[in-house]
């Protein structure tokens, strides 16, 4: 496979975005992806994303043991045309801007929340929104719930009961409070970055794209990344670039593939026996994730099936312990939402007041686990480390309780069945947010944006000290943002484009 200017390793949401953008103006792009090529059926039935965990389209990894919970925790990721987009929840929602200027602040100068601006807004086409805050004309067709499920209703009222405000725009990234979100959801089916941006774009004779195929290394000289080497079955390929490589393998896959190819922290590579070609200690380091706890709720009567996500009302909101912005996420979830590992009674139906810790402290990371590129990562989010993560989380299931007893969810209120009435004390929420640990799959932060020792892409997204490499998905994000990330990697991607076009 020779004769092209990109290769794009990874075809999920930013490889999506990157294939067809940069195939626009006619030079030739080269897209791998290690995933299958064909949809799964589900995958296009909003409700019946949760039935896509553990299928062909998941990597299905898991983490190691946590210190929180003494149990691994299940990390789904998506594999395959569309990534995580093809098996996600659907909330399409921007974090709140305060995020986005943290990592300004924190050194990655222009991707503050109005640089990104533009790039969201041509990620979308919005009706009836801030035309100087949404976008018009972008692949994605965002907006919220057509038939919202009387669970969000009657949650949104009760938060407004309670007295917390009501949000215009709650996805725009402007605003705390409550509101409506806007789903990947069109016409009552999933749209995924598949669908949006490389579906239109596949008949363009300079752009090729290869599934099953697994990148094992870049193929790296005294002038930087020339291509890389993939596997298709048993076959051995080379794809050189006469232009860059770019990375959108993810917050896994991508250090997974750079430390895979000598760049990463000097130690660990030389402990799995690689031999340093960069030593980068912030690859696969500052992994951080959105931790999710909840109250849940029996039904006092029979619940509606879910027409969308099982997720269409948030809440957005700060405990005053966070230190950029908004740190606790609420949803209003229409199944009874909990650990596998969490012991409680029969729930029957119920309900989910959710809780995620949307500005974590704690960080973890990637390592490797050996040499062979088809190896699992070691992956550890190292959830709740930082003890001010438990302190917001407890101050978020203090919230979702006094929304939970407003009268707009008398209706549907039979009795609080985790953590139980009885379980009010700190110390007993704090060992109940421990239990019941799950993933809101949000990973991020692995190959940081900056310009410290700890970053690994300066600005412009390039790989420190290697020509031609760029990284261009979640991995690239400094710090957490307050929203769940898909959102946001189209931004990045879109982004991308832009600077690499340029």
């Amino acid at each position: 496979m020779r004769g092209y200017e990109y290769v794009v390793v990874g075809a999920g949401t930013a490889g999506c975005v990157l294939a067809a953008r940069l195939s626009e103006s006619g030079v030739r792009v080269l897209l791998l992806e290690a995933g299958g090529g064909r949809a799964l059926e589900a995958m296009a039935i909003p409700p019946a994303w949760p039935s896509l965990m553990g299928s062909s389209a998941d990597w299905a990894d898991q983490t190691v043991a946590q210190q929180a919970s003494g149990r691994p925790v299940a990390w789904p990721r998506g594999r395959g045309l569309g990534g995580s987009s093809s098996i996600n929840a659907m909330n399409f929602v921007r974090g709140h801007r305060a995020g986005y200027d943290a990592w300004a602040d924190g050194g990655a100068k222009g991707w503050g929340f109005d640089d990104l601006l533009p790039a969201f807004k041509r990620s979308e086409h919005t009706e009836g929104r801030d035309p100087a805050l949404r976008g018009v004309g972008g692949p994605l067709t965002p907006g919220p719930a057509v038939q919202g499920h009387p669970i969000s209703a009657a949650g949104l009222e009760a938060a407004g009961e309670a007295g917390y405000a009501m949000a215009r725009d709650i996805s725009g990234g402007l605003e705390e409070g409550f509101g409506w979100c806007d789903l990947s959801i069109v016409n009552g089916r999933r749209q995924s970055a598949a669908d949006a941006y490389l579906t239109p774009a596949l008949d363009r004779p300079n752009l090729g794209v290869v599934t099953d195929a697994l990148v094992e290394r870049l193929l790296l000289d005294d002038d930087g990344c020339r291509g890389v080497q993939y596997r298709v079955g048993d076959e051995t390929f080379v794809a050189d670039c006469s232009g860059e490589v770019v990375l959108a393998a993810g917050t896994i896959g991508t250090p997974q593939l750079l430390m895979l190819s000598g760049i990463g922290p000097a130690d660990h590579l030389r402990n799995v026996g690689i031999e340093v070609v960069a030593d980068l200690p912030g690859v696969g380091a500052n992994l951080h994730d959105h931790p999710m706890c909840g109250l849940v709720y029996r039904s006092a009567q029979p619940m509606p099936p879910g027409a969308n996500n099982h997720g269409e009302v948030q809440g957005l909101l700060s405990t005053g312990i966070g230190a950029h912005g908004p740190d606790v996420q609420l949803m209003f979830v229409d199944v009874p939402l909990h650990a596998d590992a969490v012991p409680g009674p029969d729930l029957g139906q119920g309900y989910t007041i959710a809780v995620s810790l949307v500005a974590p402290y704690s960080r973890g990371s990637v390592r490797l686990a050996s040499i062979d590129p088809g190896a699992r990562p070691v992956i550890d989010p190292a959830y709740y480390t930082d003890e001010r993560d438990l302190d917001i989380v407890v101050a978020g299931l203090r919230i979702a309780r006094e929304i939970g007893a407003a009268p707009a969810l008398s209706p549907w209120r039979g009795s609080e069945a985790l953590p139980g009435p009885d379980v009010r004390e700190t110390d007993e929420l704090r060992r109940y947010v421990r239990t019941n640990l799950r993933s809101y799959s949000h990973y991020a932060g692995t190959c940081a944006i900056g310009t410290d020792e700890r970053s690994v892409v300066d600005i412009g997204l390039f790989v420190h000290g290697i020509r031609n490499l760029r990284v261009a998905d979640a991995s690239a994000m400094p710090s957490p943002i307050s929203a769940n990330t898909n959102a946001t990697v189209y931004a990045i991607a879109e982004r991308a484009a832009e600077l690499i076009r340029s």
